[in-house]
């Protein structure tokens, strides 16, 4: 079994346990309506790299992963005992503006699009 496979399944099951804790167990204000995006586990299974986004928050971010560290060792203890690993990673947090990204593109584009001419009108009845 490769160690990229394996890697790549811990990341998702992280991905899916972290998103579950946050939904059900984690009291903090900040962390609500924090959506984790993606989880990269490395080769050896030493760190993940956790990708968190939230809706309208680019302004909060900052304060949005100094509550994910303050979090971490509940959040790393609560994941080994959810996923049997020898050694469980080492979490970081790393905020995910794909999304932003994408909105920003999609203004974008909207406004290249071209416009449509007013329809024409015809007085009824000459």
């Amino acid at each position: 079994m490769s160690s990229e496979a394996r890697a790549r399944r811990l990341g998702e099951r992280i991905r899916e346990e972290l998103a579950d804790l946050l939904r059900r167990d984690v009291a903090d204000p900040r962390l609500a309506l924090v959506s984790v995006t993606d989880v990269e586990v490395d080769r050896e299974l030493s760190f993940a790299t956790v990708y968190v986004s939230a809706l309208d928050a680019s302004d909060r971010m900052d304060e949005i992963l100094q509550a994910f560290g303050r979090a971490r060792g509940f959040l790393r203890h609560e994941l080994a005992a959810r996923i049997p690993l020898r050694s469980f990673p080492q979490l970081r947090f790393r905020h995910d503006a794909s999304a932003e990204r994408g909105a920003q593109i999609e203004t974008l584009l909207e406004t290249l699009k071209p416009k449509k001419p007013a329809a024409r009108r015809t007085p009824r009845g000459r």
